[in-house]
């Protein structure tokens, strides 16, 4: 049973909410536009907040949804924190879309909801400060999800969490290697901007 809760925390990571919304309500591609990203900061840039915001939502949900099935059917911390970094990694690589997905930021939300209030907190708060006075997103999302394995470590959630912590900040910085890029050499857009 833990494995196939496993395989469904990717399945379930994997459903592209930012292409099926926006190919329902605007009949168009989303990975044609902006940065041909399907995440909600993509869908915001396009199409403005109230396409964004169900995007946002249900991208979240999939990883809080991930992790609270997997500990109602295993109390084995492993499984647990695996389902949630499954989750964000079928967000990233969806075997749907094959394998061309989002940068799992909304995903790692709804995890780190079902993992701990707090520290849910502490990132977000993190993000948002960065993004108030840089206005990039990207730098946020990074910021905030390095930060995830020295919090996990600050507040004694101990070395499965912290392992946790730091796979996941790979994944996210893996998955903005381009934003990197223009953020160095000072192309990155800036929130706010239309694409």
């Amino acid at each position: 049973m833990p494995y196939l809760i496993l395989i469904a925390a990717y399945l379930l990571g994997s459903l592209p909410f930012g292409y099926i919304l926006t190919k329902m309500s605007r009949k168009t591609d989303i990975r044609k536009y902006g940065s041909g990203n399907i995440g909600a900061t993509n869908v915001l840039r396009v199409f403005g907040w109230r396409a964004a915001l169900p995007v946002f939502i249900l991208d979240l949900a999939k990883g809080l949804i991930a992790v609270l099935l997997a500990k109602a059917v295993s109390d084995i911390m492993a499984i647990y924190l695996l389902a949630g970094f499954l989750a964000m990694f079928g967000h990233s690589f969806p075997i749907y879309l094959r394998f061309k997905g989002g940068k799992a930021v909304a995903t790692s939300i709804g995890v780190l909801s079902a993992l701990s209030g707090w520290v849910t907190l502490i990132v977000i708060v993190c993000f948002l400060l960065i993004l108030y006075f840089t206005r990039y997103v990207s730098l946020g999302s990074i910021t905030s999800m390095l930060v995830l394995p020295l919090l996990f470590w600050l507040l004694g959630f101990g070395l499965p969490y912290i392992l946790f912590g730091i796979a996941a900040a790979l994944l996210v910085i893996v998955r903005h290697h381009e934003n990197i890029g223009r953020l160095l050499k000072g192309t990155e857009s800036k929130f706010g901007k239309k694409g």
